[in-house]
């Protein structure tokens, strides 16, 4: 897979995701399930800019981490 994708590239606007979790007013990110073995993750604010992909056996420890508490203190 090529290294520069524009989020476009990677997943239809439809297939992004926020979680139930997110309010509208806050700093949010997205996620896409790109195949049995990858997911991206976006910020809502910036659809159109980069994206991290995870392997699918990192979502589910990143996912814990952010869980943590003091994991979002930045």
């Amino acid at each position: 897979m090529p290294t520069h994708l524009i989020t476009s590239e990677l997943a239809p606007d439809q297939a992004w995701f926020k979680s139930s979790y997110s309010d509208p007013g806050q700093n949010c990110i997205e996620a896409a399930h790109l195949t049995p073995t990858g997911i991206a993750v976006r910020d809502s604010k910036n659809p159109a800019g980069p994206a991290l992909i995870l392997p699918a056996t990192a979502w589910a420890p990143f996912l814990s981490h952010l869980r943590e508490p003091g994991s979002r203190d930045w």
